[in-house]
């Protein structure tokens, strides 16, 4: 048996057959960890996700602010922008079964593999949080958004503040800064003031800001940290961190990392959206 994680998809489905082919991958025996962001921008985003769902417990997914995007068009509460490739889903005839599937995937998920714990989200972990924070703030938000007012909370999800973590918020503000901490988070201070804004690569932090997983003293820093979303990071692969998204969609490489040993595996990916 091997557990693989694997970076962000969105929609590119046949280099994922492609990795799973190079990986010898089993789903009988196998686990895939897949980071987020399973849909959009690529050219076969309902291929990706059915593809995704048929794997049932042989796939552990969590949610990227590309797959929450999908579930705000079907809660009704945004529209689709000019670079959306979510339209198939949509009008796909299983498109209430892939929606109810997906809005009930975690946006963190825990597990040891081989004795090592890792913990993986989609963009990011708050320096302030534990990783018994991490999770208890993730499945405030999976309650709500597996519960029959999803697409109430999906209407007051879009924002940028609050931008820092108070125990004492309440409400969507409270919800609110948990997805974005989990499926948006690259840069933020200290403190834990997040900033939102910035998509360049670490270098480019902006003044008294760091990527998050440079903040020191982190309160998770007793677990390896899986995450994707950042393309212009790259491959990072460090004893407590690794960081899966090296930007399939835009012409890069799908990766995938072996969690017992470490082996990377990638194939590369055709250009389907231009960098900007």
């Amino acid at each position: 048996m091997a557990t693989y994680a694997i970076g962000d998809l969105q929609g590119c489905a046949d280099a994922l057959e492609r990795l799973l082919s190079l990986l010898g991958f089993d789903e009988r025996h196998d686990r895939l960890w897949l980071v987020g962001d399973l849909v959009n921008r690529g050219p076969e985003s309902l291929r990706t996700l059915r593809r995704v769902k048929a794997l049932g417990p042989a796939a552990s997914v969590v949610l990227g602010n590309h797959d929450l995007h999908l579930l705000a068009l079907a809660a009704g509460v945004k529209r689709a922008g000019s670079a959306d490739t979510l339209s198939e889903i949509l009008d796909a005839p299983d498109a209430v079964e892939l929606i109810d599937w997906l809005r009930r995937r975690p946006l963190a998920h825990s597990a040891k593999v081989e004795g090592e714990s890792f913990l993986m989200v989609h963009a990011g972990v708050l320096p302030q949080w534990s990783v018994e924070d991490a999770l208890s703030r993730a499945a405030e938000v999976e309650t709500v958004l597996s519960g029959q007012d999803w697409r109430v909370f999906m209407a007051d999800l879009y924002g940028d503040q609050p931008n820092r973590w108070d125990n004492a918020l309440e409400g969507h503000d409270r919800l609110r800064l948990i997805v974005n901490s989990f499926t948006r988070l690259r840069f933020c201070s200290a403190e834990g003031v997040l900033d939102l804004k910035t998509k360049e690569g670490a270098e480019h932090a902006p003044l008294g800001y760091l990527p998050w997983f440079d903040i020191p003293k982190r309160r998770a820093d007793g677990s390896t940290i899986l995450f994707g979303h950042w393309s212009t990071l790259g491959l990072v692969n460090r004893p407590r961190l690794i960081g899966l998204d090296t930007g399939c969609v835009w012409g890069g490489a799908l990766t995938a990392i072996r969690l017992e040993n470490r082996a990377l595996a990638q194939v590369a990916c055709p250009q389907y959206r231009a960098p900007g």
